[in-house]
């Protein structure tokens, strides 16, 4: 039962989304619509079947919304990719059948959750010839401790971070390596999450390696393209004021960065579902982050040198004048990367040196 290393720029896939349109849980399968390379013949979501992508969510790709992955195969979808990242990564129950007509029509299975499909026996009963299930959060092989060695290269090491999980940390990632290949740069985005392995085509499961040996993890991706370009842009995951976040840390000891874009999303001041965890003024975050990253001067300083704004839902001059009071707080250039561009954060990071 093989896999494919990358989806192939003409899979023709088809996205479950159930709920993930509109829902917190749907980032992995808006990430693909927004970014991904492959055609997306069809959007399963029985909660907006029927309804226009573009309108629900800024996407501007004329792709029907259909409400089951039977109605689905009159797209001809080859894969069949699982688009929601719920709490915990498990597969809801309710699922199993409709990922099993799948399987049982002829699709391949991209599969970003944490529960394992590939050797599950009911999934291998229904896999037809030639088709493949893959299991994206399994730990790489090889791996070894960190030890700092990307403080060698002579790159730029760009890592995205955030007051929190989920506002944007890979987006910003991926329009800063747009716009690094725009200038002429030999740049490259590097994934740390299901959703960026599926658009970059390869990077590591963060959340799925052994909390031992992340850093190592990390720094092997990076000591994999360091010596051959300019600049990295590495998907930064989690939050060093989430308590639930690990992942920040090992990125930071792992990439050695040269320079850090703080992402916020306009308007949150505490923690998402944990109200009790304020989030705190974003020049004392910024001073967080760079005092964690040096470490007292263990380490080489990585300034906070962008700020990336999520002004998803607000209006745009309302959304403007975030930015203008965001930059007025910290001292720093800000810019919504999506809704205009990652040039100023770029500047930023090519003037820092």
């Amino acid at each position: 039962m093989g896999r494919p290393e990358s989806l192939s720029s003409e899979s023709r896939v088809a996205i479950l989304l159930h709920g993930g349109l509109l829902g917190e849980h749907g980032k992995t399968g808006l990430g693909l619509l927004r970014y991904g390379s492959f055609p997306v013949v069809a959007v399963i979501d029985r909660e907006q079947a029927g309804g226009s992508l573009a309108h629900l969510t800024g996407i501007a790709k004329d792709i029907p919304i259909v409400a089951s992955v039977e109605e689905a195969l009159a797209h001809r979808p080859e894969v069949l990719v699982i688009g929601i990242a719920p709490s915990g990564g498990r597969l809801p129950p309710a699922w199993r059948e409709e990922l099993g007509l799948a399987l049982r029509a002829g699709l391949s299975l991209v599969n970003g959750l944490h529960t394992p499909l590939a050797e599950d026996p009911q999934f291998r009963q229904w896999l037809q010839p030639g088709a493949w299930i893959w299991d994206i959060r399994r730990e790489p092989p090889n791996l070894s401790v960190g030890k700092a060695l990307a403080r060698t290269l002579p790159c730029k090491r760009v890592l995205t971070v955030g007051t929190d999980m989920s506002v944007g940390k890979m987006s910003t990632s991926l329009e800063l390596h747009r716009a690094s290949l725009r200038r002429g740069l030999r740049s490259r985005f590097l994934a740390t999450g299901q959703t960026g392995i599926l658009i970059g085509g390869e990077g590591i499961p963060l959340d799925a390696v052994r909390v031992d040996y992340a850093s190592g993890a990390v720094e092997q991706l990076i000591l994999r393209y360091g010596s051959d370009h300019d600049i990295l842009h590495l998907e930064g995951q989690g939050s060093l004021l989430n308590p639930a976040s690990t992942a920040t840390l090992p990125l930071l000891r792992g990439s050695q960065p040269t320079h850090l874009i703080l992402v916020h999303r306009a308007g949150q001041i505490h923690i998402k579902g944990i109200d009790y965890v304020p989030i705190p003024p974003l020049p004392k975050v910024i001073e967080l982050y760079e005092q964690v990253a040096a470490a007292a001067g263990a380490f080489a300083p990585a300034p906070v040198v962008g700020i990336a704004l999520n002004t998803l839902g607000w209006e745009e001059e309302a959304a403007l004048e975030q930015i203008r009071r965001v930059e007025a707080e910290t001292g720093r250039p800000c810019t919504d990367v999506v809704r205009f561009g990652a040039d100023p954060l770029l500047e930023a990071i090519l003037a820092a040196g």
